[in-house]
């Protein structure tokens, strides 16, 4: 349903990007201090994923992944949803812990453990794609950026150049 929708607006995907990178930075910086509120959203958006990525579909497909190595651009809806699915997981784990670097890393390999269980539970009905790793991972790479934008926001004693803030000049 849906990859039905997105195939039928296909801007709907560039439109979600463009307002996770513009809004991604200033609510994860004001999310910050608001850990509760935090993990809820987290969560919220961990089980998304997961309903979009692991509930059966009434598709009967052979156990193996398609191996394909394309880039997400404006026009490929699936690739840009995929890449859009990820960015706001890895954006609140990195804000959460303070570490968007550690937040990829493991968004990455949760998206390899989603296209690995989607190759061999047919039973699921999803098929598995290296384009869907790879998107995923980029997607994860944006929300790490996004969530390292938000922590510098947040932060205004390590932002250079601020009183009483270390500049990065010798004698100041």
């Amino acid at each position: 349903m849906l990859s039905t929708i997105l195939v039928e607006y296909p801007w709907i995907t560039t439109v979600a990007l463009v307002v996770l990178v513009v809004l991604g930075p200033l609510v994860g910086a004001w999310l910050v201090p608001n850990v509760p509120m935090t993990r809820v959203l987290l969560t919220v958006s961990i089980g998304a994923v997961a309903l979009l990525t692991l509930v059966p579909t009434s598709r009967d497909l052979a156990v193996g992944c398609a191996t394909e190595w394309d880039l997400p651009t404006l026009g490929a809806v699936e690739l840009m949803a995929n890449l859009t699915l990820f960015a706001p997981i890895v954006l609140l784990a990195g804000v959460l812990t303070r570490r968007p670097l550690v937040a990829l890393v493991v968004a990455s390999g949760a998206s390899a453990v989603v296209e690995a269980v989607q190759a061999f539970a047919t039973v699921l009905g999803r098929s598995c794609s290296t384009n869907d790793w790879l998107s995923n991972t980029l997607g994860s790479l944006l929300g790490a950026g996004l969530a390292a934008a938000a922590l510098r926001l947040a932060d205004p004693l390590t932002s250079v150049g601020q009183e009483g803030a270390p500049s990065g000049r010798i004698g100041s």
